[in-house]
C-alpha cells in the first residue's frame, strides 16, 4: 500500500488534503497521472501545505462553473437511434461514448469518461444516466434509445412502441380495405404458371 494526499476529491476514496493508502496499480496507473494525488513524502506534505489555498481556490471555481452546467444539463432528454429485434434487444450496445456523443449534439461539451454506466444498454427506453462534471457535481441525463425520432416520441410520452407494434399489422391489414379474395390472386396466378 502506498500513502497519497489527495489534491481534489476522488469518490469512494476522500476528500482533498486527506492521506489515503491505495494499492500500488491504481496510484501508478490512475490517481498519479491523472494529477489527483502526490506522494506523501515529507517535501510534499510541505508543499502541499503552502499550496492548499490555491488548491481550494481553483477546486471552489471549478465547482462553481460546474455548477453553473450542471444547473442547465440536468434533467436534458437526448435521443440515440439504434436498430433492434422485435423484442427490443439492441443489434449491439449503447455505451458511455454514444450518450456523450448525443449529449455533445445537444450543445454541452461531454467526454465519455463523464458519463456514469453501470453495464451497457441493451435494449429500448428511457434511462437516466448520471454525468459527472466536477468530483463533487453530477448531474442526471436521460438517455432515450428507440429505433426511430417517432418511436423516441412515443417513449417520451409514456407509450411503448413495441405493444404497438404488435398489434398495427393486423389493424392495417383491416384499414387498408383490401378485397378478402386479394391476397390469394397473386398465388393462383404463380399455380398456374
Amino acid at each position: 500500500m502506498i500513502e497519497l494526499i489527495l489534491l481534489e476529491r476522488v469518490e469512494n476514496l476522500g476528500q482533498m488534503g486527506e492521506v489515503v493508502k491505495v494499492r500500488p496499480g491504481y496510484a501508478r496507473n490512475f490517481l498519479l497521472p491523472q494529477k489527483k494525488a502526490l506522494r506523501a513524502t515529507t517535501q510534499n506534505r510541505a508543499y502541499f501545505e503552502t499550496q492548499r489555498t490555491q488548491l481550494e481556490a481553483q477546486n471552489l471555481k471549478r465547482k462553481g462553473e460546474a455548477a453553473e452546467v450542471a444547473a442547465k444539463l440536468d434533467g436534458i432528454h437526448v435521443v440515440v437511434i439504434r436498430q433492434a429485434g422485435e423484442s427490443g434487444q439492441l443489434y449491439g450496445s449503447v455505451s458511455a461514448r454514444d450518450i456523450a456523443d448525443a449529449v455533445t449534439a445537444a450543445g454541452f461539451s461531454l467526454a465519455r469518461s463523464q458519463v456514469v454506466l453501470d453495464r451497457p444498454i441493451k435494449s429500448l427506453g428511457l434511462y437516466k444516466t448520471r454525468v459527472i462534471l466536477h468530483p463533487e457535481v453530477s448531474a442526471t441525463v436521460t438517455a432515450n434509445i428507440a429505433q426511430s425520432q417517432e418511436e423516441a416520441a412515443m417513449q417520451e410520452q409514456g407509450v411503448d412502441p413495441l405493444s404497438l407494434a404488435g398489434a398495427a399489422p393486423a389493424d392495417a391489414a383491416d384499414a387498408a380495405g383490401a378485397p378478402e379474395g386479394a391476397a390469394e390472386e397473386p398465388a393462383q396466378e404463380a399455380a398456374e404458371r
